[in-house]
């Protein structure tokens, strides 16, 4: 039986995997007028291109053609594309790699995998192509801001294993963040909260309701007005540690989304978010081993914001 999440139908091109389209239950004509409504991104003329160059490849690795007809259900596959991006000079480090697994140390402002309008400047795809492992993919993920540590999975026949170690909470992340202090705040702290999507771009904010986000909090150093926090997210809602600090009058520095949005320009990286994946504890699934990986990054020092205005 075709297997729809191991196509083998199209290679990895220059880092990149192909991307998928299902073809829904229902409908007829052209499978070109069905791309060309669906993905309205990629121009009729592309799409005609694309076809031309054999690019858009159906799940039994068959080529469609610009005559080809809707078929209901079909999968195709096809290769994402973007204009020349502008390179994120920053560097990851790997720290671990063996025939099962990979520990990456990212930096700050690049994204973990392709999305909008990063492509080739994604962690994923710059591993990838440096070290030319076509199965590789995260097992988890943390922000395009955030700093640290991602664990990858090397091969398909065992990344369940470890994507089942994330779904089941049998790893210990810990993270550190800077932020304002308060005198009036006790600490160590558990904060529980529900999460929910605020409708604003892919932002969150907590609501009344039972707690589905708890995370672990505690003072590393604290300067005058600033403090280094060691945050244990015992959950993993999206945005959980800058939503919960926030919440509390604790944005971190750098936070562009909370409280309030101010997305610096394209290009601005004079003030990266200070959060950084310190940590990965866990037993290996498949060689029983114990693990713990540590960032070689560091945030800033509490001296360089603790100056008066």
């Amino acid at each position: 039986m075709h297997n729809s999440h191991d196509p083998r139908v199209l290679p990895v091109r220059d880092g990149v995997s192909p991307s998928c389209v299902v073809l829904p239950s229902t409908g007829q004509g052209l499978l070109l007028d069905f791309l060309v409504q669906r993905l309205p991104a990629v121009s009729r003329e592309d799409w005609l291109r694309r076809l031309a160059a054999a690019e858009v490849v159906d799940e039994h690795g068959r080529p469609a053609q610009a005559g080809t007809r809707f078929t209901p259900g079909l999968r195709y596959y096809y290769y994402r594309e973007l204009p020349a991006e502008s390179p994120i000079p920053f560097e990851e480090t790997v720290l671990y790699r063996d025939e099962h697994i990979l520990v990456a140390d990212k930096p700050h402002f690049l994204p973990v995998v392709p999305a909008g309008r990063y492509l080739q400047q994604t962690l994923l795809v710059r591993l990838k192509r440096r070290l030319g492992l076509h199965e590789l993919s995260p097992v988890h993920r943390i922000d395009r801001d955030t700093a640290g540590l991602v664990l990858f999975s090397v091969q398909r026949a065992t990344r369940g294993r470890y994507q089942a170690l994330f779904r089941e909470r049998s790893v210990r992340k810990v993270y550190e963040a800077v932020a304002p202090w308060r005198a009036d705040l006790q600490f160590p702290r558990l904060h529980e909260s529900r999460l929910e999507e605020c409708g604003h771009f892919f932002r969150m904010h907590e609501v009344p309701g039972a707690p589905n986000a708890s995370t672990a909090m505690d003072i590393l150093e604290q300067s005058g007005r600033w403090a280094r926090y060691r945050l244990e997210p015992l959950t993993g809602k999206r945005h959980q540690l800058r939503v919960q600090m926030a919440a509390l009058g604790l944005p971190l520095c750098g936070d562009a989304f909370y409280p309030e949005v101010n997305d610096p320009p394209e290009g601005d990286y004079s003030n990266p978010l200070q959060l950084l994946a310190r940590s990965l504890t866990f037993t290996d699934p498949v060689t029983g081993q114990a693990r713990h990986f540590e960032s070689r990054l560091q945030l800033r020092p509490l001296a360089e914001f603790d100056r008066p205005d």
